[in-house]
């Protein structure tokens, strides 16, 4: 076996590391989820296909909801 690969199992099996990496998931999972939805309800197709693409663990979609998704959301709901 690789030796990376062992070495990854190996910290998975550490019980705290594996609650820390469980509780990335569901944070990336959350903000995800959340932007997609408001990239789709606006119709920003480009960002939709970035968000669902990257994997930033939420930093793109924060960014995304925060600054760019209430900026051009709001443009677009008003036309």
């Amino acid at each position: 076996m690789d030796p990376q690969v062992s070495n990854l199992l190996a910290i998975l099996d550490n019980p705290s590391y594996s609650a820390l990496f469980i509780a990335l998931i569901i944070w990336n999972l959350i903000w995800k989820g959340f932007a997609l939805w408001k990239a789709a309800r606006s119709r920003q197709r480009n960002w939709f296909i970035a968000i669902l693409i990257l994997n930033t663990f939420g930093i793109l979609e924060i960014i995304y909801i925060f600054y760019f998704g209430t900026r051009e959301g709001e443009k677009n709901m008003k036309e």
